[in-house]
């Protein structure tokens, strides 16, 4: 039987309205609030109005009632290596698509490829592909973790294959991605760092301290050079002291810095989280994976660029070579992520949403379609139930995961 169509405006099966559930907009949390989808966008936010119907909805719009769960903005990660036991730095756009695909289904509907230490003309090769995934809308840029980092504090990074960032070889990388780089992580207090800080801030190209044995002073002079984040804050760098603060205190009080944090438990403690919220403001905060193969995966050896890794209680290690035992990387997503900083950490759901959406949007140049609960933005939208599990993910308007009953 034909599809009955109201009278007025045509029934339309792209349009939704998502109703019923608390939802975390910019302004913060509304209850019993409506979000209607058409197509791969926001088509807009509201309350009951004159022209909706008893249960809110305009004519020809299909209605989900999400009661009892909470919708927050797609996630966006910055820092993502591989999940779904594959690597961003493999160089195969089929294992690239199944790292991409693994994170979706826990929320993360817009990521950076982050690479790994390796030759340049590898990277090259690994940046050639990955441009391609993102000129298609898969990824939203390439950031480049290393070679350009300190030996000293390597940590799951090939030590001979590190070198100094030479602007020369950094331009060859960014201009490997045929634009599509978003963000490279260097030690600015090696030889020719503050002069690459300065390159990639005029290439448009974020400049991110980290895997650095840099000082207080030398990471100020880095941050006045361009760079605008820290990756991975308190992991492979020097511990904060109190005669000698090193990059973290540098870091952490410069409000042009936006600070990585991994909250998986494992590499920073909750009362060290809560404090770099206190010092930075939930603006200045955004939540990474720093992900590798693992993700998504049970325990057992997988491939870290060049490296094995050992994943062992979810906590993945180098298994062997000078830097055995060392911590690489994450097997976390950012649902857990989510969970953890509201039911763990006590963060509002608005300072949760922030870190895990909009700062990160925003850092990258796309919170004009991405990173908040807007109309006209894409359709890129998390549901969570009452415990804060995830049961649902829309991209661009199509479900990845469909909560219960659609």
């Amino acid at each position: 039987m034909a599809q009955q169509q109201s009278a007025g405006r045509p029934s339309d099966p792209r349009r939704t309205l998502l109703t019923g559930a608390r939802i975390a907009r910019p302004s913060g949390v509304v209850e019993n609030g409506r979000l209607a989808v058409e197509g791969t966008r926001i088509a807009d936010l509201r309350s009951r109005g004159a022209d909706t119907g008893a249960d809110g909805r305009r004519r020809g719009e299909r209605a989900i009632d999400l009661t009892g769960h909470l919708i927050v903005p797609g996630f966006v990660d910055m820092h993502v290596h591989g999940g779904g036991g594959g690597s961003f730095s493999s160089a195969d756009p089929e294992e690239c698509l199944t790292v991409a695909a693994t994170h979706r289904r826990h929320g993360t509907t817009s990521m950076v490829a982050s690479t790994v230490t390796g030759d340049l003309d590898s990277l090259a090769r690994q940046a050639a592909v990955l441009a391609e995934l993102v000129q298609q809308g898969e990824l939203a840029g390439i950031h480049f973790e290393g070679p350009f980092i300190s030996a000293h504090r390597c940590g799951a990074h090939q030590p001979e294959l590190l070198r100094d960032p030479d602007p020369a070889d950094v331009r060859k990388l960014i201009d490997a991605t045929h634009g599509t780089a978003r963000m490279l992580t260097l030690a600015p207090e090696l030889p020719g760092g503050l002069e690459s800080v300065r390159l990639l801030a005029d290439a448009g190209v974020v400049a991110a301290i980290g895997h650095t044995d840099a000082g207080y002073d030398a990471t100020r002079e880095a941050i006045d050079a361009g760079a605008t984040v820290a990756t991975h804050l308190f992991n492979a760098m020097p511990p904060l002291g109190h005669r000698t603060p090193g990059p973290i205190a540098a870091l952490l009080e410069d409000e042009r810095i936006t600070v990585e944090l991994i909250n998986d438990g494992t590499h920073l403690h909750p009362a060290i989280l809560q404090m770099a919220f206190r010092d930075t403001g939930a603006d200045r905060v955004a939540f990474i994976t720093d992900a590798m193969g693992a993700a998504g995966m049970t325990d057992g050896m997988y491939p870290l660029g060049p490296m094995r890794v050992e994943v062992k209680d979810g906590v993945a290690r180098i298994s062997e070579g000078p830097t055995a035992g060392s911590i690489a990387g994450s097997t976390l997503t950012l649902d857990r992520a989510f969970k953890r900083a509201v039911t763990v950490d006590h963060l509002t759901v608005e300072q949760t949403v922030a870190a895990l959406s909009a700062n990160p949007a925003r850092l990258l140049g796309i919170d004009d379609r991405t990173g908040s609960l807007e109309s006209g933005k894409d359709a890129d939208l998390v549901v969570l139930d009452a415990a804060y599990d995830l049961v649902g993910v829309m991209r661009r308007g199509e479900w990845l995961v469909r909560p219960p009953g659609i």
